[in-house]
């Protein structure tokens, strides 16, 4: 981080809302893929086909990387393979948590609640290092959890902590540490790219266990295999949210802070709201199922805008590394 310059720091958050953008298309994705796999296969449970849609994508994923950065892939180096594994436990273990606690909240509450690493994230970094944050880091956390409460429209009269929201806080301590393991200065000067393929293939190997341990006899996954929708959904997921996003996060995240990276990402609600605009409708009419767009609220504006303040003011004074 101290050699980056500030051309490289410009660029990085450029890209890390490229990221942002293209996690937020994976929401209308996984959600159609959902719905698609309710009718292909019905009865397979909630967190089988959580498992079907993460198996493909980073399986792929690291069959992809594997194939463009075959030589780094041979040449792993001990600090490249603990940072890969790393980021994948985190990474599967923050999905999982907040697959399984959505079932027992409300989307709206658990959006909400996954930001809060963005508030952690320096309060855990004041403490490790006995100093306070700059004032517009506080700032810009205030004005983003209130934006993506207002983005998420949660229901304080019906707010409660219960199963759903404490496995949530878990999921967002959890995405916490990838943030904070990617930045790990131990780590600095490792090639990203085989980096990632670890990391892709510590999420798929885990996928494939949970899917041998929750599949059910008679569910037709051959159908899911031969339906072009499912395959154009998963390609999709693949390519633009999995390959994409991950890889610009893994690359660029490394070039700023820990704190504006937390920041940073709680766009990603705001760039989810926008393509629920007009995403859903397109891949029903593709896939044969009832998924209704979403329209523009005072709530998306309100929302978006405080989410974008804050890391105006933010980048205003980026904070530096300890």
């Amino acid at each position: 981080m101290s050699n980056v310059t500030p051309a490289q720091h410009r660029q990085a958050i450029w890209m890390l809302l490229l990221a942002n953008l293209l996690w937020g298309v994976s929401f209308p994705l996984v959600k159609s893929l959902a719905l698609l796999q309710e009718r292909l296969a019905p009865g397979t449970g909630s967190w089988f086909i959580t498992a079907t849609a993460l198996l493909p994508r980073f399986s792929i994923g690291a069959l992809v990387l594997g194939v463009i950065c075959w030589p780094g892939v041979r040449t792993l180096t001990a600090r490249e393979l603990r940072q890969g594994v790393g980021l994948g436990v985190f990474a599967v273990l923050g999905m999982a948590f907040q697959n399984d606690g959505l079932q027992f909240t409300s989307a709206s509450t658990s959006a909400f609640l996954t930001q809060l690493y963005a508030v952690m994230i320096p309060a855990y970094l004041a403490l490790r290092g006995r100093h306070l944050p700059p004032w517009g880091v506080w700032v810009g956390c205030a004005l983003v959890l209130a934006g993506v409460a207002v983005l998420a429209r949660v229901d304080w009269h019906h707010f409660r902590l219960g199963r759903g929201e404490i496995e949530t806080l878990v999921c967002s301590v959890f995405f916490m540490g990838q943030i904070l393991w990617l930045e790990r200065r131990e780590f600095a000067g490792n090639r990203m790219l085989p980096v990632t393929f670890v990391m892709f293939l510590v999420q798929a190997l885990t996928a494939a266990g949970l899917m041998a341990v929750l599949a059910r006899p008679g569910a037709n996954l051959t159908g899911l295999a031969t339906n072009g929708a499912w395959l154009g959904l998963t390609a999709l997921l693949t390519l633009l949210c999995t390959l994409g996003s991950f890889t610009i996060m893994n690359v660029y995240q490394p070039r700023i802070t820990a704190t504006e990276a937390g920041l940073l990402y709680c766009a990603e609600p705001l760039f989810t709201a926008l393509m629920a605009l007009f995403l859903p409708a397109w891949f029903a009419a593709w896939g044969g199922f009832v998924y209704a767009n979403e329209t523009v609220s005072v709530h998306l504006v309100i929302g978006g805008g405080l989410i974008t303040l804050a890391n105006v003011i933010v980048q205003l004074r980026p904070p530096s590394r300890p």
